[in-house]
């Protein structure tokens, strides 16, 4: 079942416009689906909903379900391409609602910037719950930093899996995951290396 993968150690890329300045998103795809990356979250908060479907069925077909592949926010296109899940935060539509056209099947995420948020989180139907961001980053600069000391904290009291974003790199993520945080997912780390395979490789390294 693709919802128990979550559970395990990964690694979980989510794709930024912005961040890829350019560079070719499908052969960085490519790359690290080469050096085991087993989550995407597509997110393109520019894009028309016409541009966002033509460009996630063709992550979709360069995936061919190697990874599990999440749609961020727009729970319709994640419909339309039969997607593996959605990714929400709070200004986005209700897990509650989201659940009902997905059905229990697909996988739900959803964002939290501290363990209060977490633990009203969990009481939702959700599949996962991402919390961060850990470290401040340029991807999101007004988001508060959740710090360590909140993933610890999280580790103990959230009984879904979790997923530990923000800011995470070769440098820091053996400090995130000895915080007892399986799933980690990164921006920067693997958008903006020279070698995405090497990138991929050496956080999978750390986390598994």
């Amino acid at each position: 079942m693709k919802k128990g993968l979550l559970k395990k150690p990964g690694l979980y890329l989510v794709t930024d416009r912005s961040v890829l300045e350019g560079r070719d998103l499908f052969k960085i795809l490519s790359s690290s689906l080469k050096a085991g990356l087993d989550m995407v979250q597509f997110r393109d908060k520019e894009a028309s909903d016409n541009d966002f479907l033509e460009t996630g069925c063709k992550i979709k077909e360069l995936l061919n379900n190697k990874a599990l592949f999440i749609i961020n926010d727009r729970v319709h296109v994640a419909l339309a391409l039969d997607a593996d899940g959605v990714h929400l935060g709070r200004m986005d539509m209700p897990v509650a609602a989201a659940r009902r056209i997905l059905g229990k099947k697909k996988i739900i995420g959803f964002s939290v910037s501290s363990i209060k948020e977490a633990m009203n989180a969990q009481k939702q139907d959700l599949d996962y719950i991402a919390i961060g961001a850990v470290f401040k980053t340029p991807v999101k600069p007004d988001y508060a930093v959740t710090g360590l000391g909140a993933l610890s904290q999280a580790a103990k009291k959230i009984k879904i899996p979790l997923v530990a974003i923000g800011g995470i790199n070769e440098l820091n993520i053996k400090e995130v995951r000895s915080r007892g945080i399986k799933r980690i997912a990164v921006i920067r780390a693997i958008l903006k290396a020279d070698s995405p395979y090497l990138a991929t490789r050496n956080l999978l390294k750390e986390i598994k």
